[in-house]
């Protein structure tokens, strides 16, 4: 069948259809004949070009080439409307040898039901479970996943990177433009069933006792040829964790390496694996957390607009509550046949109640060679505000990223 074939080459493949995509469009369940199997695979590289600078002493910057990440993914079509997904990251910035990200079953039919009824609310209703990528909020569709970077028209993602794998289940209902999700997860990227320190011994965790809840509700529509709108709202609420993690959750890196290290005299300063999240913001949330995030994208012709505002509410490593806020705006204009050429900026800002924070600059231009091959040249140019004892009134990181990838 033409759409099972569909199937087997799209997935990760960059196509028109999908530089603006979101949700996992609806599965065809009419189409299923038997099961099918798609292996593809991710790559991505970088040369980096970057100055770093602080009033304290910060480690020597070198130029040259990144460390290569790789995603492999495999994905099946058990039965109409029905399909499982597994990643798995082969070479990543915290880990270098190969490692399980995550892996879901996704359900848009409910076939072995036989029932009537069933098959008219499957309709709009999607169910996704698994150890996989909670959806909230928009912007982790856009941002680059270890060697999967082809939807981020950017090198870098956001300097408060909302992203995390963990055990959930998701019930999404998409009905004449209108979104409906509600979830819930384990809320943490490391399940554990006993803690143990020095001061307080040992300690069994309840998972049924530290569940998180996530949700979004929106509106997505293709309202001409030329003109598609989305506003969504999302929140996500852990009202007690011994270690979560939605802002602690990547463990593939940031692609700034080694931005921002202090000099303390020990290998850990020029370890990759040790320091994977240089130049990102954690808040370092582990007990509470309450966050709410709002997105905005615009596409007219070949000009896209996405926009991010976001603010939480948690509780930090040391105890005490804490607040933070951000804010990100980008601008893409495709050009060329295909839309195979593509330049833009983006201003991202993250502040919290201590009157600390973080900006960045990025602009970029891109070339599609194929639709699974791309490279980027990316200018980047981050300053960091009342970071007295970590860094002094002064510092940041500017200079160049060239990243190409490839995705099959």
């Amino acid at each position: 069948m033409k759409k099972q074939l569909l199937f087997i080459l799209s997935g990760l493949i960059f196509s028109l259809a999908v530089q603006a995509q979101f949700e996992e469009p609806k599965l065809d369940a009419a189409g299923f004949e038997k099961i099918k199997v798609r292996v593809g695979a991710d790559f991505a590289m970088q040369y980096q070009v970057l100055n770093h600078y602080a009033d304290s002493s910060l480690i020597p910057l070198g130029t040259g080439f990144n460390l290569p990440t790789a995603n492999l993914v495999t994905e099946a079509l058990l039965a109409p409307g029905i399909k499982v997904n597994l990643v798995t990251y082969l070479s990543a910035r915290h880990h270098n040898e190969a490692w399980v990200k995550g892996g879901y079953l996704l359900i848009d039919a409910m076939p072995f039901l036989k029932s009537d009824v069933i098959d008219n609310i499957m309709k709009s209703l999607t169910i996704k479970v698994g150890d996989m990528e909670v959806d909230y909020g928009d912007a982790h569709y856009r941002r680059s996943d270890n060697g999967n970077v082809i939807h981020n028209p950017f090198v870098g993602n956001y300097v408060l990177d909302a992203f995390s794998t963990q055990f959930a289940a998701e019930f999404l209902v998409r009905t004449n433009g209108l979104i409906l999700m509600g979830a819930v997860s384990n809320g943490t990227l490391k399940p554990a069933l006993t803690g143990y320190s020095a001061t307080a011994g040992y300690t069994a965790y309840d998972t049924h006792r530290e569940l998180a809840w996530y949700w979004k509700a929106g509106y997505d529509k293709q309202i001409t040829s030329d003109l598609r709108l989305r506003l969504t709202l999302s929140g996500y609420h852990s009202p007690k964790h011994h270690f979560g993690s939605l802002y602690y959750g990547d463990r593939t890196g940031s692609r700034y390496y080694l931005v921002m290290n202090r000099v303390t005299n020990s290998a850990n300063d020029v370890d990759i694996t040790k320091n994977h999240l240089s130049g990102n913001w954690s808040p370092g949330l582990t007990n509470k957390d309450n966050s709410l995030m709002a997105n905005l994208f615009a596409q007219y012709k070949g000009l896209e607009f996405f926009g991010t505002y976001e603010r939480f509410k948690g509780t930090l490593l040391s105890g005490s509550d804490s607040e933070f806020g951000q804010y990100a705006a980008e601008v893409i204009y495709r050009l060329g046949s295909n839309d195979q050429f593509f330049g833009g900026v983006r201003y991202n800002n993250v502040w919290n109640n201590l009157d600390q924070s973080v900006s960045r600059f990025q602009a970029v231009a891109g070339w599609f060679l194929t639709e699974s091959i791309v490279v980027k040249l990316e200018y980047v140019n981050q300053d960091y505000k009342e970071f007295i004892s970590n860094y002094g009134p002064d510092a940041g990181f500017k200079g160049v990223m060239f990243e190409a990838a490839i995705s099959f």
